[in-house]
């Protein structure tokens, strides 16, 4: 099994917010299964660039950290859904946030990156 070189600083709010959150993927999936997106195949084709390997990865991690949750269904084929658990919907404001900010810095960003 794995075991962290570097422990968690658990006196550190950022710390532990960039342990649950800090990843390339895992605002845009909270955001799209808070849309009602549940299952990964819908995941895969909402958020454009995302691998299934990674979005399995993602999805594994956010449930360990109690963030998603998951139901199973006892079908042919395996029917998977994923929700929001009452820890999840707590980032929910976090996520709307840095998306405005984003869209708000977004021109700034195009400015610079289109004079270098």
């Amino acid at each position: 099994m794995y075991q962290r070189k570097i422990p968690i600083d658990y006196n550190c709010g950022l710390t532990i917010a960039m342990e649950v959150i800090g990843s390339k993927w895992k605002f845009c999936l909270l955001d799209e299964i808070s849309k009602g997106i549940k299952r990964p195949k819908d995941l895969v084709n909402a958020i454009n660039g995302i691998t299934r390997r990674v979005l399995q990865k993602d999805l594994k991690e956010l449930e360990q950290h109690g963030v998603l949750g998951k139901n199973v269904y006892a079908e042919v084929p395996l029917r998977v859904e994923y929700y929001l658990t009452a820890s999840g919907k707590t980032l929910l404001p976090l996520i709307a946030a840095v998306d405005k900010w984003g869209l708000s810095f977004a021109p700034q960003l195009k400015s610079i990156l289109t004079v270098v």
